[in-house]
């Protein structure tokens, strides 16, 4: 079965560092999520099991939940944090889904330094490749997977610049 991808970048007036930090912790989830989500966090873990890291290294579980506009039923999500890598200019990581409602999902976040201009600041990118469950039939209605998305996408990033810059 073949994956669908979705992206969405955007450019943070921020220090590099100041960005990489936001998104290092749970914290960060919680604030880019919008309301109508009605998102509750589980647990978060670290990979020895720890409660709450400050930073979600590679082998740190998040378990999540959400009800859209509180009318769709709750829907349990397990994501767990598979890469972690920070360059000097350059740094991403990345999260799978062990358990939710897609037959894959794998959410890379990537930032980097964006020195043109006289303002310091930072390009984040989500790249999501999933696939639907329901075999064909998920697959023939997954481009509409972006009509979910996209306004998760576009707040989430409206709300990494008003947070941030």
């Amino acid at each position: 079965m073949a994956t669908s991808t979705f992206r969405r970048a955007t450019r943070v007036k921020a220090p590099f560092p100041e960005v990489w930090e936001f998104y290092s912790g749970i914290e960060g989830l919680e604030l880019l999520t919008p309301l109508w989500v009605n998102l509750r966090v589980a647990s978060a873990r670290g990979p020895d099991g720890e409660p709450d890291p400050e930073v979600l290294e590679p082998g740190s579980r998040v378990r999540i939940s959400a009800s859209p506009f509180g009318v769709v039923p709750r829907v349990r999500w397990t994501s767990r944090i598979t890469e972690r890598v920070e360059e000097e200019q350059r740094a991403y990581f990345r999260d799978v889904m062990e358990d939710g409602p897609f037959d894959y999902w794998e959410h890379t976040h990537s930032f980097f330094v964006d020195d043109e201009g006289d303002d310091p600041a930072t390009v984040v990118l989500d790249r999501i490749e999933y696939r639907l469950p329901g075999g064909w039939l998920g697959e023939s209605v997954s481009p509409m997977a972006v009509v979910g998305m996209e306004p998760m996408f576009r707040y989430r990033h409206h709300m990494t610049r008003t947070l941030l810059e």
